[in-house]
């Protein structure tokens, strides 16, 4: 297309997730470490046109406006003030309803994009205000570095404590509803002692073999055995951590180094429905 601008947008993972308590407003606090890895979905930002298009070959996800990148690119054009046009074409690598983030990065990409085909008249916070507007995890996709989050996942704080580590990403191919997951959520079960706190962290260095915690665990676990099962194949072929990301169901092994991590993505691959994925942190 032309005049076009090509953007891609990277699933996260959530390597610490604990859940404070529920907001008036249906949202949840959460004390939770953020990280980006190398699998996303590719998008093509066109400006032109007077409409909204957005084009995506996945049978899941709608190209009108129940889309988060349509809804992006609107909110985008009527808080610039400026109203136009834009086509906007997905390429899916991202499983969808996986706990990756996939549709809330591709808006993100959207307000990157479209920020900057327009002459950045957002800075990046005003942008990540914007984002906040459409989802809980649209701020820290726009942020994109590794980071410490609190209230609903959109108070950012940096953090430097991360190696560029291999991940092994399982996608076990069951749907989870993540408002099934929150609703179903005790939170009188999710204040243990045992249990890291936010400011445990700080900067330092941070433990895949101790550290990782999801408290929607809790949950899905006993609901979705194959979880479980995806957790202990990864840790047998030598993840050093292994966690269900977000309200699930990928899971996610870190690797010691890249031959280990091949050869377990190599074990796991064609299990099945499951899809799997060799990548890293972006640190």
């Amino acid at each position: 297309m032309k005049n076009a601008l090509r953007i891609l947008a990277p699933a996260k993972i959530n390597l610490f997730l604990r859940v404070i308590r529920k907001r008036p407003d249906g949202y949840h606090d959460l004390s939770s470490l953020m990280c980006t890895v190398g699998l996303y979905d590719v998008l093509t930002i066109a400006p032109g046109g007077s409409a909204i298009q957005v084009t995506c070959g996945h049978p899941q996800v709608p190209e009108d406006e129940r889309n988060l990148a349509w809804r992006a690119a609107d909110l985008f054009f009527s808080r610039s003030g400026v109203r136009s046009g834009v086509r906007i074409s997905i390429t899916k690598h991202i499983p969808v309803a996986a706990g990756l983030g996939g549709g809330s990065s591709d808006a993100a990409a959207v307000l990157l994009a479209l920020n900057r085909l327009r002459g950045n008249p957002f800075p990046v916070p005003d942008l990540m205000a914007l984002g906040r507007r459409l989802g809980a995890d649209i701020p820290y996709l726009i942020y994109r570095k590794p980071a410490l989050a609190a209230g609903i996942g959109d108070r950012l704080k940096p953090f430097d404590g991360l190696p560029r580590a291999p991940v092994v990403l399982v996608n076990p191919g069951i749907e989870v509803s993540t408002a099934w997951v929150y609703k179903n959520l005790n939170l009188r079960l999710t204040k243990q002692p045992k249990q890291l706190n936010y400011s445990s962290f700080g900067n330092e260095k941070f433990s895949f073999a101790t550290g990782l915690h999801n408290d929607l665990e809790a949950v899905t676990l006993p609901r979705f055995p194959v979880i479980r099962e995806v957790k202990a194949k990864l840790a047998d072929l030598g993840a050093r951590g292994t966690l269900m990301s977000g309200s699930g169901p990928t899971v996610f092994g870190i690797f010691a180094d890249m031959r280990t991590a091949r050869e377990a993505k190599g074990r796991l691959a064609g299990q099945g429905p499951w899809r799997v994925f060799l990548t890293h942190l972006l640190a």
